[in-house]
């Protein structure tokens, strides 16, 4: 009897103790899917090295440069320039619709007004041989900006070398 009450007694502390335990989750959720591994991305193409005929891109891969140099104090059109010249021209003549301007410019000596008026005899220049090649004069228009847009700031022959010049622009 005493072996029956211990039986009771310990079956009765086992409910007692099962009732007071936590109420097992039914079911987890699922364990997060691990990341999946990033497919390696193709990588972006290639820039295209085609240029679009006409443009200034274009003009500049063909003619080689917009610009051509002068001496001091000189509005001539010496051997170099004509060859850059011709080139442009050459260019000119497979796209008839592209105007363009021609821009001249000076060293930083002399007064503003003086360089400004030799600019434009750079510019002048440039455009009366693009005239003489067979470019319409129609199509071309120039400016002056005497000293004012310096492409080297320095202070010395081969700045000053720089900044006399005729820039043939032409738009985008």
């Amino acid at each position: 009897m005493a072996r029956s009450m211990l039986n009771v007694a310990l079956v009765s502390a086992l409910v007692l103790t099962a009732a007071c335990t936590k109420k097992k989750v039914e079911d987890l959720p699922p364990p997060p899917a691990a990341a999946p591994t990033p497919t390696p991305e193709a990588p972006p193409p290639a820039p295209s090295n085609t240029t679009i005929p006409g443009s200034r891109a274009d003009f500049l891969q063909q003619a080689g440069t917009d610009t051509v140099h002068f001496a001091t104090d000189s509005s001539d059109v010496d051997a170099e320039a004509q060859s850059i010249l011709s080139r442009q021209a050459q260019w000119l003549a497979k796209f008839p619709n592209v105007a363009v301007t021609i821009e001249g410019h000076a060293d930083e000596r002399g007064t503003r007004e003086y360089n400004l008026a030799l600019g434009d005899r750079r510019a002048n220049s440039a455009k009366n041989f693009l005239v003489q090649a067979g470019v319409s004069a129609s199509r071309i228009s120039v400016i002056s900006y005497g000293k004012e847009r310096p492409v080297a700031t320095g202070s010395d022959e081969g700045s000053w070398a720089q900044n006399r010049r005729a820039v043939t622009v032409v738009p985008q």
